[in-house]
């Protein structure tokens, strides 16, 4: 057993103060489903092929073992050939184990999908337009002493609601509330990886992409107003929609607006609570994840914290709200993205415990560099996390996993 505050041997070797070569631009802009590159070695190439053929047969199976499943997917899904497409649908309970039922059940969400779209998008839109055209016509018929209570009254005792009625049932309010969501959706879904053309630019597929995910979002808002949309739910969304998107399958391809709703859904119910103001001080909100994260880390490299929290008060609130409510996306590009999240969707107890490891592997990854520094460098190279190996961090955190003290 290691004494309190000790070093653990394993983090001492240079390989995780290395730092990896940045991406090129090309590379952090659209991450390939091709074949691996020429550049890899030929063992890494052959563990490929290995995890491919392995996950391509537990696919096959008339009824996955999800066991098995999460065990190949945490070693890492290889890109192409609509693997991690299927295999994250299945993680999040999306497709049901039995191979047979897919198409059934694909079919059933898929058509609640377009239900959906046709109650919170074209009706309500339907109904907006008549309540309109409807007060038009009211206030030319009313004078101003007809106004009662936030509603104009015609000559024939019908009630109509007034346009600046404040009342929580008012249409009106309704209205003017959803406009200010959807305005925001659009600012934010407009802002979703700029560097990638599959997000954006004038291309057809990206606005019919971005179109995509303002609908997800809006529809995510009407059925949850108590949550609604909060900034950074578009980052999470995009993710699950480019690899559903990218499915070879030409037929899921194009359902990937209705399937990434549904994932969004699942996946977004074990964190629902970081994005709910009124539980940021309870025991499920946003600071109590980021205080285990501190305690996480304090576990595991008590010098660490004590030079973070302690001799330069840099908690984690200045650095890992981010990380934790967006799940990592803003930190890495988004090819290293799908490998973190192929190891957190993976987890059979759910992602929040692997996500503050991974936050915890990140720190202890960037040590050196921020036991060189003071408070405004260290939440500077934080708030901008440096390239790292992503195997390697992956590797570490589940390190963590295995070493409950240091």
């Amino acid at each position: 057993m290691q004494k309190k505050g000790a070093w653990a041997e394993w983090l001492s070797d240079s390989l995780w103060a290395s730092v990896s070569p940045r991406r090129s631009a090309a590379s952090e802009a659209e991450p390939s489903f091709g074949p691996p590159p020429s550049s890899s070695s030929a063992s890494e190439r052959e563990s490929d092929i290995s995890r491919h053929s392995l996950l391509f047969a537990q696919l096959s199976k008339k009824e996955v073992d999800l066991d098995e499943l999460r065990k190949l997917a945490s070693e890492g899904i290889p890109d192409g050939a609509g693997i991690r497409s299927t295999v994250w649908k299945l993680l999040l309970g999306y497709l049901p184990r039995d191979r047979q039922s897919w198409n059934e059940e694909l079919e059933k969400r898929r058509a609640q999908y377009m239900a959906f779209k046709d109650e919170f998008l074209l009706a309500n839109t339907s109904e907006v337009s008549r309540r309109v055209e409807e007060a038009s016509k009211c206030v030319k018929e009313v004078i101003e002493n007809d106004i009662n209570g936030g509603s104009l009254e015609r000559g024939n005792g019908a009630v109509v609601e007034h346009p600046l009625s404040l009342g929580q049932s008012s249409i009106w309010n309704q209205f003017f509330q959803d406009s200010e969501m959807v305005e925001q959706i659009d600012r934010d879904v407009k802002r979703t990886h700029p560097d990638m053309n599959f997000f954006c630019g004038d291309s057809s597929d990206a606005m019919s992409n971005q179109e995509s995910l303002r609908n997800a979002l809006i529809i995510f808002a009407k059925l949850n107003p108590g949550l609604r949309y909060v900034q950074g739910m578009n980052e999470i969304l995009a993710t699950l929609f480019y690899v559903f998107r990218s499915d070879p399958d030409d037929t899921n391809a194009a359902w990937a607006e209705a399937d990434s709703f549904f994932c969004f859904v699942e996946l977004l119910s074990g964190f629902r609570d970081n994005f709910c103001q009124k539980l940021d001080n309870s025991a499920v909100g946003i600071r109590s994840t980021l205080n285990k994260l501190s305690q996480l880390l304090k576990m595991h490299d008590p010098d660490l914290w004590h030079h973070l929290e302690v001799k330069n008060e840099v908690n984690p609130q200045f650095y890992a709200f981010r990380w934790i409510t967006l799940l990592l996306t803003h930190e890495f590009n988004l090819a290293d993205t799908l490998h973190i999240w192929d190891v957190l969707l993976s987890d059979p107890q759910g992602p929040q415990e692997t996500l503050l490891r991974v936050c915890c592997a990140m720190l202890i990854l960037a040590r050196k560099r921020i036991l060189a520094r003071d408070f405004a460098s260290i939440v500077k190279l934080l708030q901008d996390y440096p390239p790292t190996n992503i195997s390697h961090l992956l590797y570490v955190a589940n390190k963590l996993r295995a070493q409950p003290s240091a």
